[in-house]
């Protein structure tokens, strides 16, 4: 099986995602999408799998977001493909393919539904939190938190 992340090695997120995958012994194939971005129809096409609107692809924090109007509800979804590939940062990270499905793994534990190989062990977040137990289970929420 193959997984593939769009990533990008200064995200947490992106990072946290990454070593999940590798967890369940899995050594992905990395595209750090800021070097290598997809093409327009690759991204069309990831988009689409994901079944999310277009809009919901895009970045705004520490990007050019607001300084390109993105935030303009008329603009089209050509419109909005236009800007991330003229500026990559825009695409929201990380996106893993697998054979699972296409999603855009935000928390990084949304990857945990798209890996066919359970967890090999206990997996914290980069700040503590614990995603997977010991014996390679999913930590439940705190849902008082």
């Amino acid at each position: 099986m193959t997984v593939t992340i769009y990533h990008n090695p200064d995200c947490g997120t992106s990072r946290n995602v990454l070593a999940l995958i590798r967890n369940s012994g899995e050594e992905p194939e990395i595209i750090e999408y800021l070097k290598t971005p997809p093409t327009r129809e690759e991204l069309a096409d990831l988009i689409q799998r994901m079944g999310i609107p277009v809009r919901d692809v895009l970045r705004e924090k520490g990007t050019p977001f607001a300084e390109l109007g993105l935030r303009d509800l008329s603009l089209t979804d050509d419109q909005l493909l236009d800007a991330m590939m003229a500026h990559p940062i825009l695409i929201n990270r990380p996106i893993v393919v697998t054979s699972l499905g296409v999603r855009l793994c935000r928390p990084s534990e949304a990857v945990l539904d798209l890996l066919p190989n359970p967890q090999r062990g206990a997996f914290a977040k980069e700040n503590g939190e614990a995603v997977v137990s010991a014996d390679g289970q999913r930590v439940a929420k705190d849902s008082a938190a």
